[in-house]
């Protein structure tokens, strides 16, 4: 396993320094001068030509990347233009918002897509069955923004239960959480119900059944870890999904997370802050990955052994 964990850890590293390389041309291709945004459409010429020097974008390109390479690094991501904060300051602020919402979101999709998805696949044919896929097909099929706005009307407009937004209370989670989840849980079901109905036409589980297993032991125990493979990369995949995708639901409940920070960013033109966000969200994800192949050596021994 450790060999394994090894050879995952050495292929994170060419990915890392490609994201690096694909956010810079991408900043750098976005239309406006870093420098005049810093200095202010007013600023005489003199000092927006000393701030573009300070700041390294009167370099070549490519000597402008290794700059960028060796202060990320040393975990150095530049200075905000409109807060005049460093960048990875802005972020160890905000992440932890982010990360709570899509863990809480990732939890919700789980536990609703995964029961539903084995519930119909033992049950097939029957009411629930047809009941939960189209949930399932809703879920995946519904915008975002419109479910979260859907959920307010009801939850706190209508009954008056939870609040609209806002974070400090548990109750303030539980809004964003379901409106992040549910198109992931829809993916989870449909996954979850198509892989458990493979397996359970497998010899194995037909002979667990012939020796007189309970259905729930056959179902839990022979079934469901084999099913869960598959399953398994659908989690890691919408995980890092959630991540990078919580900038609606975010703005929608007015959670201040990363989501909010980029929309903020992007309104002020601030590059620096928009391309270490950037770069924070598509190393989480390439992180995710990576944990996601680790745990497969632990729920299928094929795996460590090939």
């Amino acid at each position: 396993m450790l060999t394994h964990v090894l050879k995952r850890l050495a292929l994170t590293g060419p990915v890392l320094l490609g994201i690096t390389l694909i956010l810079f041309v991408a900043i750098r291709l976005l239309p406006g001068d870093p420098a005049v945004v810093m200095a202010g459409d007013l600023a005489p010429g003199e000092y927006v030509e000393r701030l573009r020097h300070s700041m390294g974008l009167d370099k070549p390109v490519y000597v402008q990347y290794l700059l960028y390479l060796g202060r990320v690094v040393r975990g150095d991501l530049g200075r905000s233009s409109k807060s005049f904060r460093p960048v990875a300051a802005e972020i160890r602020d905000r992440y932890p918002y982010t990360l709570q919402l899509a863990v809480a979101g990732m939890a919700v999709a789980a536990v609703l897509g995964i029961s539903a998805g084995v519930v119909s696949a033992v049950h097939r044919g029957s009411l629930f069955d047809h009941g939960s896929m189209v949930m399932a097909l809703f879920g995946v099929s519904v915008p975002v923004f419109w479910l979260g706005l859907v959920l307010i009307l009801l939850f706190v407009v209508h009954w008056q239960v939870l609040p609209a937004g806002g974070v400090g209370r548990p109750s303030h989670l539980v809004l964003p959480a379901l409106t992040l989840g549910a198109s992931a849980a829809g993916i989870l079901a449909r996954m979850t119900r198509a892989s458990m109905l493979d397996v359970l036409g497998s010899d194995y589980v037909r002979t667990a059944r012939a020796k007189g297993l309970r259905e729930l032991a056959v179902v839990l125990r022979h079934a469901l870890p084999t099913a869960f493979i598959p399953v398994l990369t659908v989690l890691g995949l919408q995980f890092g999904s959630l991540l990078g995708g919580a900038v609606i639901t975010e703005s929608v409940f007015g959670w201040p997370g990363m989501g909010r920070l980029i929309v903020d960013s992007i309104a002020a033109r601030d590059y620096a802050l928009i391309q270490g966000a950037l770069l924070v969200f598509a190393t989480s994800f390439a992180l995710v990955n990576l944990a996601v192949d680790v745990l497969y050596t632990v729920v299928d021994p094929r795996i460590r052994l090939g």
